[in-house]
């Protein structure tokens, strides 16, 4: 008889399939044959047994050693299928069920894909791939289960790559038509940051469940696009789909991105209405959420409210609280948390070390750096240590800084060399801010914010030929500045602005009402700061450059929009100008208004002609 022929599968995958031998096991095993009929029994008892135990590891390896006591022959295919389908269900670490693979004679498909399954939704999911590759040399061929877990490992990986040769070999066999496997395409593409192909594999599929319209909405949700998040989700209502607690989380996300605050609050309230307000990992994501909007009072009163809470709810308060400007708050609640005997995490951390930097607590910053490491056992990371720049440059401490860069065990970044030069502009330090410019542009070439710094800092030392000399280098290396806008929401709605912004149907009467807040402005005191305008024109032409940030338009339509008294919310791209962030703290004040401005990188606070940044940001 002719053997059959297998076809060789190519080189998709790294080629180092698992040996089928291992020395885990004595290789002196009794085969099936040379059971005796009691011995038949007892293998019938071991499955039986495997079958029922689905609770506990221990149980299994109780069984596990039961058999191999009694003589049970461990290639035997059925007695091992039901072990390793076992532990992978219970999360074992995945050398016991390859160990015991590896000594299987003749695996079935359903074992390859409780293995497949096992790495993929393990730490380590690359070897789900070298499995598949293994399978098909072995001429086994994948059914309708094989390639949703292999789908799930290349999400892992976010291999775009290797995941659109799996939807080829999908197509191929068959299976595209079926909705688990839809899903799972749906599932890697997003986690592949391709979240247009994963639109247009949903926009094709002839039924949609609720995993499919939640993949795709976390997709937009995770990969800057919240905007087409809350578009998709309406269309969910419309076509009578009902949300469940993925779909708030990635609804949460979208929100927190926006700032809006309003929708955010209708998903808040839709969570009470269905019961999910006990949902620890919803719960979470709210607070993230209101404090992402800067509606901080929120955000306590959702922890306050909490049954249960973990390290993650008390980090993210922690953390909130310090970026919204409130770092003596973030602090006592670190002590509390301490109390309750949780462990701090490296997020944890973040926070505590950047509320003692907005609060000038330098000593109190080291004491606290020192215990994360000491007490806690965390490493610090490059964000740890960019709090410490941080920490001793918004101090004054610009020399302590620098040396503290020069000592750092890690490589600094650019995040870290440009905190130092907005210390250098902040303080006065010329020679090193351009030494620290200098690093940026090794790191990150043609970001114009830092032509920006460095021109603030040749400003302030009243060197302004050297300005010019840096606007013309910035023209002639073709540095781009990166267009900024402003997001503010308004009745269900949420308003993109753009510098010199006129698509607003009603943009005759908020520039009128720009107009007037300057006007206004004016007679507190207010001068225009035209050094920031990195272009060669006149005067009045920066002034009115100025006057028309995306901001101040935002700031504009609210006023002209929302009742009197009512906060204003914006959330701007870029790091607020030093123009618009005098003009705003006046406009606090001169309207009566609290208005929150959450930008690049922190939030301001703006109330009564003061910031919470303290003028330092």
């Amino acid at each position: 008889m002719k053997k059959a022929k297998c076809t060789s599968y190519g080189s998709m995958f790294s080629k180092h399939p698992f040996p089928r031998t291992s020395s885990f096991y004595s290789t002196n095993l009794p085969t099936s044959s040379s059971l005796h009929k009691p011995e038949s029994l007892l293998v019938k008892k071991c499955i039986f047994l495997l079958q029922n135990c689905f609770s506990s590891k221990l149980k299994l390896r109780q069984i596990h050693a039961f058999s191999i006591r009694h003589g049970v022959p461990l290639n035997d295919p059925d007695i091992g299928k039901h072990l390793i389908y076992n532990l992978v269900s219970l999360s074992a670490p995945m050398s016991y069920p390859h160990n015991i693979f590896s000594c299987i004679r003749s695996s079935n498909v359903f074992t390859w894909n409780t293995m497949i399954r096992g790495y993929a939704e393990s730490e380590n999911p690359e070897p789900a791939l070298q499995l598949y590759r293994q399978m098909r040399a072995s001429c086994i061929q994948p059914d309708t289960h094989t390639y949703p877990f292999l789908l799930k490992a290349v999400a892992k990986l976010a291999d775009v790559r290797i995941g659109e040769i799996v939807h080829s070999k999908v197509i191929r066999n068959g299976y595209d038509s079926l909705a688990f496997v839809q899903n799972s395409l749906l599932h890697m593409y997003a986690a592949c940051g391709l979240v247009d192909s994963a639109h247009k594999a949903f926009e094709l599929m002839s039924e949609r469940d609720i995993v499919a319209w939640n993949s795709v909405i976390n997709g937009f949700a995770l990969n800057g696009k919240p905007n087409e998040a809350l578009t998709l989700f309406r269309e969910m209502g419309l076509e009578g789909v009902k949300p469940d607690g993925y779909t708030v989380l990635s609804l949460l996300s979208a929100c927190a991105e926006l700032g809006a605050l309003a929708l955010g609050r209708r998903v808040h309230v839709y969570m009470v209405k269905v019961g999910l307000t006990d949902n620890l990992h919803v719960n979470n994501a709210l607070l993230d959420f209101y404090a992402k909007c800067g509606s901080i009072r929120e955000a306590r009163k959702v922890f306050d409210e909490m049954k249960e809470r973990n390290a993650v709810s008390w980090s993210s308060l922690i953390v909130g609280l310090a970026v919204n400007g409130f770092g003596e708050e973030a602090l006592e609640l670190f002590k509390e948390m301490e109390t309750e005997e949780l462990v701090p995490s490296e997020v944890t951390f973040v926070g505590v070390l950047y509320a003692c930097s907005h609060c000038g607590m330098v000593d109190e910053g080291f004491s606290y750096f020192k215990r994360m490491k000491e007490k806690y056992g965390i490493v610090p990371k490059i964000e740890h240590h960019g709090c410490i720049v941080d920490l001793l440059s918004r101090a004054g401490l610009v020399k302590e800084a620098y040396q503290y860069i020069r000592n750092m065990p890690l490589q600094p970044n650019a995040v870290i060399w440009r905190t130092l030069l907005g210390a250098c502009a902040m303080h006065g330090h010329l020679t090193l801010g351009e030494y620290a410019r200098a690093q940026v542009l090794k790191l990150e070439p043609g970001y114009s914010g830092d032509y920006v710094l460095l021109s603030n800092l040749y400003a302030s030392e009243q060197r302004w030929s050297d300005v010019h000399v840096l606007r013309r280098k910035m023209l002639r290396d073709g540095v781009k500045k990166i267009p900024g806008y402003s997001l503010v929401e308004f009745g269900n709605h949420v308003y993109e602005f753009l510098m010199g912004d006129r698509s607003h149907p009603q943009s005759d009467q908020v520039y009128a009402m720009l107009a007037e807040i300057t006007k206004r402005l004016r007679l507190e005191g207010y001068a225009p700061h035209t050094e920031n305008v990195l272009a060669d024109i006149e005067e009045e032409e920066k002034e009115n450059a100025l006057s028309y940030h995306s901001e101040k338009i935002a700031v504009a339509f609210m006023l002209l929009k929302t009742a009197p008294g009512t906060p204003i919310r914006i959330v701007k791209n870029l790091r607020i100008c030093a123009d618009c962030h005098l003009a705003i703290k006046l406009t606090s004040k001169v309207f009566e208004r609290e208005i929150i401005v959450r930008d690049q990188s922190r939030f301001h606070h703006f109330r009564d002609g003061f910031c919470s940044c303290r003028d330092y940001w």
